[in-house]
């Protein structure tokens, strides 16, 4: 059974700056972004100096905030299809503003507890899953084929800056005002969001009813695309695994910085900002990198690079008189790799999915990459409590290495050009 595809969307002009739809699209997503920042810095920072959280609640209020990937991430794929993408991440942007605003009248009213940080991550999360599988399945429908790689280079380079003056706004507020305040701000950006997404006109047309099939077989319709597909099951299987062990070792950082090395939210913010830079280097130089080196080769080197940062983490806990500029420089490489790699392995798919399973090939996947985070945060959280802080961020460290090995050994490497079905 085949669905009838969107409606080719208005276009004016082949470049993107004169684009109306996908400059409000940017604009929103790009403040969302922003706010988005301030919030992953300012809630480990309240469950840790304020609520006094053991590494098994920092593990757990990771892990609540992505288990909604691995719950619902399949079902929420197929729904989506059903559906209009941008009135989807509109419904997630206002959940989402809703649900931070709860943690500052709560603490302002003196019943904050981390049960309130877990319900809160929970419903971010839900609300995340329908607005990141509906906007990697908008962008295809929003601009022409040709432009989806662009299209995609230019979100990650203001989502890198956002990365970077996010944590740097966030580290200032942080030193004036207390956590819970600093949630406000987020809220406030995905109120922006929402009023950018509410402007834009698209020709995006609901799949026909008629059409449907019962939803475990078209859950199962997605999920037989990826598997089935050599490339993208290859690069699922590495996403999961560098994603699995990126997290054991990201969850501890919190703790490394405030407790291991005793140095301020501040100071953590500026590493997180710094560092966040390699990430829009890494954006703004994919597309020359990719063709210098390969579009398939680059997909395991990106990902070997970004583990071999990653290690650079817990060595700076040995040398704490050089562990602020080894903390910077762990991040800007593994910034830098991480959205290299992701830009090249995200606008393969958006170019070899048709587009009427879009939405449930983007969530087959991030189900399962995204899928493994929470399961990554419980492990950390119980292996920091039993083996420390440290021990916990090298196991994590090396598991992404060894995880470049489903890319590394397969066709991928040494592949100029990746195929477009």
């Amino acid at each position: 059974m085949t669905s009838t595809p969107p409606a080719a969307p208005a276009q004016t002009a082949g470049s993107l700056w004169r684009h109306g739809g996908f400059l409000k699209l940017w604009s929103g997503e790009t403040l969302s972004q922003f706010g988005a920042q301030l919030s992953h810095l300012a809630l480990p920072v309240l469950a840790v100096t304020i609520l006094q959280a053991t590494e098994w609640e920092v593990g757990m209020l990771n892990a609540v905030g992505t288990a909604a990937f691995l719950l619902i991430g399949l079902p929420a794929g197929a729904w989506i299809d059903r559906m209009l993408k941008r009135r989807v991440m509109i419904a997630a942007d206002i959940v989402r503003a809703v649900a931070l605003a709860v943690l500052p009248l709560t603490w302002y009213f003196g019943e904050i507890e981390i049960w309130h940080l877990y319900a809160v991550g929970a419903v971010l999360g839900v609300a995340t899953v329908f607005f990141d599988v509906a906007y990697q399945s908008y962008v295809p429908i929003l601009v022409k084929p040709t432009q989806i790689s662009d299209a995609n280079g230019k979100l990650e380079s203001t989502a890198q800056i956002a990365r970077i003056g996010g944590p740097a706004v966030g580290g200032v507020l942080l030193a004036v005002v207390a956590p819970p305040v600093v949630l406000i701000a987020t809220s406030v950006t995905y109120v922006a969001s929402f009023l950018f997404l509410s402007r834009i006109r698209d020709e995006e047309v609901r799949a026909d009813p008629k059409e449907r099939m019962p939803l475990h077989r078209e859950i199962a319709e997605g999920v037989a695309f990826v598997w089935q597909h050599p490339l993208l099951r290859r690069i699922t299987a590495a996403t999961a695994a560098s994603n699995l062990f990126g997290v054991i070792a990201m969850t501890m950082v919190p703790l490394l910085i405030l407790r291991e090395l005793a140095l301020s939210p501040a100071v953590m913010g500026l590493i997180f900002s710094v560092g966040a830079a390699g990430g829009l280097l890494g954006a703004v130089a994919t597309p020359r990198i990719a063709a210098r080196v390969g579009e398939g080769t680059i997909i395991p080197v990106a990902l070997a690079l970004g583990g071999a940062f990653t290690l650079l983490m817990p060595l700076a806990a040995a040398v704490p008189v050089l562990a602020v500029p080894m903390l910077i420089v762990a991040e800007f490489g593994f910034s830098f790799s991480v959205l290299v790699y992701n830009i090249s392995q995200v606008s393969f798919r958006q170019r070899v999915c048709p587009a009427r399973l879009l939405g449930r090939m983007n969530a087959s996947i991030r189900c399962v990459v995204w899928g493994v985070m929470p399961i990554g945060a419980l492990v950390a959280g119980g292996l920091g409590t039993v083996i420390g802080v440290v021990p916990t961020m090298w196991i994590g460290a090396v598991g992404s290495i060894l995880a470049t090995g489903f890319v590394a050994f397969s066709p991928l490497a040494g592949m100029r050009r990746l195929p477009e079905n």
